[in-house]
Formats: structure tokens, sequence, C-alpha cells
């Protein structure tokens, strides 16, 4: 099986994966694991993530955890993915202030994502507090990341986002009003160019 998920074919490890998570078996793991550290394809990494929640939570989750602390990048975003998606208490530990602000894109994007999802009960605003910290970082799609994961915090972020608002930099403010705007209405999209530009102009609710 672990020929199979290294085979030059993604339809070839596709159907690996698909096998290991119909059929579960702990002993897989190692393979799976060794997999999603350098799997290309979108399709396969989602199937062995697929794969990895089929196991018992109890050998996966303390892996993972481990993967998140000391693999490459792209283990530790892919880790990160899977822990969000076992929704195991204990998975919490793996999300870690530094994992929240780490220099790699995908992982600190990762990383937000799953720390909504485990975050236990009555520490959404210490979260929301952290994941302030990252706003205006990076480009839109790195950004529409960091806003949905807040406004998925609900309105424990109204205040911080009221205090980024009025940043010195730009980018942070616009970030902010952009989150605010998604806050306020989920279906209306992620626009922070449009809110760099009313910022820009020095427009806002009163005007007029």
């Amino acid at each position: 099986m672990k020929e199979a998920l290294q085979h030059s074919k993604p339809s070839v490890r596709l159907r690996a994966a698909l096998d290991i998570g119909t059929s579960p078996d702990p002993r897989h793991l190692d393979a799976l694991l060794e997999r999603c550290a350098v799997e290309p394809d979108f399709q396969v990494r989602e199937m062995l993530t697929w794969a990895l929640i089929r196991l018992p939570a109890s050998a996966t989750v303390p892996r993972l955890i481990e993967e998140v602390r000391w693999g490459g990048a792209q283990a530790r975003s892919q880790a990160l993915h899977t822990l969000s998606k076992t929704k195991d208490e204990s998975a919490w530990e793996a999300v870690t202030s530094s994992v929240l602000i780490d220099p790699d894109d995908e992982v600190a994007r990762s990383a937000w994502r799953a720390a909504v999802v485990l975050v236990p009960a009555g520490s959404e605003s210490a979260l929301a507090t952290k994941l302030s910290t990252q706003l205006g970082r990076g480009g839109h799609d790195v950004q529409r990341s960091l806003s949905r994961a807040l406004v998925a915090l609900g309105s424990v972020i109204e205040e911080m986002l009221r205090e980024a608002a009025s940043s010195t930099d730009p980018a942070v403010r616009a970030h902010a009003q952009a989150t605010e705007a998604l806050l306020r209405d989920p279906d209306a999209g992620f626009a922070v160019f449009e809110a760099k530009r009313v910022d820009a102009l020095g427009v806002n609710d009163s005007a007029g």
C-alpha cells in the first residue's frame, strides 16, 4: 500500500488513500503522514486527510501534533488541516501562539482555520486577540482566510475590529474594515480593496 501512495500517477495515489480509509488500519498511519508531507495534488491530500480521520483519534491526534511541531511547512499545514477535521479536544494544544503567526502563509492559514474549530468554549476572545495581530498580513487570499476565521468567532471580534480600524497602518485599517463588513453581511464577500479605497478617501459612516 505504501508503494501505491508513492506512485507517479495521482489517480493511483488517490485510490490507495481511498482504500486505506475504507478499511482503516493504524498500521498505515506512518505511510499516510509521510505522504501528507510531500503530496502535491490537492484531491489526494484531501483523501489522505479523510483516511487519517477514519483512524482512531487516540492514535492519530498525538502524531499530528508532532507533525505540527516538528514537520516541514506542508507537513505542518496538512496536519493542522487534519486536526481541524478530527474535532478532538486534545488537538487544541497544537494551535500555539507561534503557529498562528507562522511565517509560512499556508501554515498560518491552516492554523487559523483549525483554531476557530478547536478553540475551547470561553477562549474565543483570547484567540481573537491573537489573530488580530495578523491583520494586514499578506495578499488577498491570506487576508480573506484570516477574516473568515475571525468572523467565525462571532461578536467577540467587534471591539477588536473597532480598535484595529483606527490603526496607524493603512493595511491593518483596511483589513479590519473589510472584516467588519464581512461580519455584518457574511454573504457580501470579502472586499478589502474597496475598504482600502474608502480608507484612502477618508469616507466613513458619519460622512455627509
